[in-house]
């Protein structure tokens, strides 16, 4: 469906929106940090307005913006099926359903009454005037709205505690009256600091590591190691999943498929048990550097949370790490399982990350790994074969799949 930009209309000096309503319900984002931003903000809301157009690419209407406020126009039959969707945009910090009218006391009276009367039975209302040259102050505002509402309805003021919060915004362009507010995600728009890649496996942590990610603007594309026929294609599609699931909040991802099993197989061969998962972790480092490289992506990003399991000890992570020189990201380092699984349930992949089909970290896992791994030593093992020719094979035979298409992966869910 082709997006309808423009095309207002006027009849008998009344505004109306190209959907042929009286243009005075539309929908008002506040941006939130993306205010602090000063002299870049404007980067920031054009990306913003960008992704939200990605987003409502199948809906008619119309997006208008300002350094403070964007405003959308459409059918109010799509009301609720847009903001469900803006609910998943990253740099929003509140969606409301605002009344635009003109900017005359007395049609501000009777708007808000409207709004509210024989729905509540207390109230509060918060005035801000941008508009510097209306004349009444916004706490003196604040108590004709009251006084007018007091006088024509049975409700009741409660400053603490209202029922409803009735909102007045005074603007050049008119005055903007709505109540509730539906809080957004808040964080930055997607993109806006560029793209890393994500190493995702089929447990509960990655997952929730792209997902913050994505928040403070960081877009993705992702890693997964399979190692077939040690891992099924069961445990394949559920990454894909998971991937599709966190792709709600982006819609640019793709998930990069990495052949792990001659890896996996000759680290088993030819290393001690007890430093299997601290070699292949060096591997699976070593190739998310060089899939950076060719795609141009700035940091590596992981669910690793400390002292969770021997490979995310302090001593294991610089020991693995040292493999490679660009950033890695950990967004829940410090995070515990419970807060981890909180937010998993949260963003709806946690179902999906607890399906029975395992990952190459756990089909070899030791009984007993190396928690404080020598690094010498580590050297030592993986010099013992030709690490370096298997991983260029492993990248050159890499799969990649995108999720911008509307594909589904519960073939085997």
């Amino acid at each position: 469906m082709v997006n309808i930009k423009n095309n207002i209309c006027f009849f008998s000096n009344l505004k109306y929106n190209i959907f042929g309503d009286f243009m005075n319900e539309l929908i008002m984002i506040k941006y939130g940090e993306l205010t602090t931003k000063k002299a870049n903000r404007k980067v920031f809301i054009n990306l913003l307005e960008k992704n939200i157009n990605n987003l409502l690419k199948d809906f008619e209407y119309k997006i208008t913006k300002d350094r403070v406020r964007m405003y959308i126009e459409c059918s109010s039959s799509d009301l609720d099926s847009i903001i469900s969707k803006l609910k998943k945009v990253f740099g929003i910090h509140g969606i409301v359903v605002a009344h635009k009218i003109e900017t005359d006391v007395e049609l501000i009276k009777k708007t808000c009454l409207e709004l509210v009367k024989n729905k509540y039975s207390t109230f509060k209302v918060n005035t801000k005037r941008a508009d510097k040259n209306f004349e009444i102050h916004s706490m003196d505002f604040n108590n004709v709205i009251g006084g007018y509402i007091l006088k024509n309805s049975d409700m009741k003021v409660d400053v603490h505690n209202p029922e409803v919060l009735i909102n007045i915004e005074i603007r050049v362009d008119g005055t903007y009256i709505y109540t509730n507010e539906i809080a957004g995600l808040g964080g930055y728009p997607v993109g806006i600091q560029g793209k890393g890649l994500l190493m995702l496996s089929g447990g509960i942590d990655s997952p929730v590591a792209g997902y913050l990610a994505i928040k403070r603007g960081v877009d993705l594309e992702c890693l997964y190691f399979e190692s077939p026929p040690h891992t099924s294609v069961q445990a394949k599609e559920k990454v894909l999943k998971l991937a599709s699931i966190i792709n709600e909040y982006s819609g640019n991802i793709k998930v990069n498929i990495i052949p792990f099993t001659k890896i996996q197989e000759a680290i088993y061969k030819n290393c001690p048990d007890s430093y299997i998962i601290t070699i292949m972790r060096r591997m699976m480092y070593r190739i998310a550097e060089e899939v950076c490289a060719r795609k141009k992506l700035k940091v590596i990003i992981n669910g690793e949370s400390i002292g969770q399991v021997a490979s995310q000890t302090l001593t294991s992570m610089r020991v693995i790490n040292s493999v490679t020189n660009l950033p890695v990201i950990r967004p829940v380092a410090c995070m515990d399982k419970l807060e981890i699984i909180d937010i998993a349930n949260k963003i709806n992949t946690y179902e999906t990350s607890i399906l029975p089909y395992e990952d190459c970290c756990t089909i070899f896992l030791p009984k007993h790994p190396v928690i404080n791994p020598d690094l010498e030593k580590s050297i030592t093992y993986e010099n013992s074969f030709d690490y370096r020719e298997l991983i260029n094979e492993a990248i050159d035979n890499m799969e990649v799949v995108s999720l911008n298409k509307e594909e589904k992966y519960n073939d085997y869910l």
